[in-house]
């Protein structure tokens, strides 16, 4: 029995090390290098991919969760 489990962790392992190996390759091949810096590539991303930056009123929602927060505290102090 344990050699079965040991065969199937060395499976496990080559094919982990061939999608190392792929995504390695991938990578390299598709990063372009500017400076010397290679970019994060996390506005590429799927995830991100329509989501908007903050405006520059954005400080705005901060002041008010606070002031919110300092209220509720004033208001259960007393």
């Amino acid at each position: 029995m344990g050699l079965i489990i040991n065969k199937e962790n060395n499976k496990n392992d080559d094919l982990s090390r061939r999608i190392d190996a792929d995504l390695r390759a991938k990578m390299n091949g598709s990063v372009d290098i500017v400076d010397g810096e290679t970019p994060d590539l996390v506005d590429e991303s799927e995830y991100v991919k329509d989501y908007k930056k903050t405006g520059k009123f954005g400080w705005v929602w901060i002041v008010l969760i606070v002031l919110a927060i300092l209220s509720l505290i004033s208001i259960f102090a007393f």
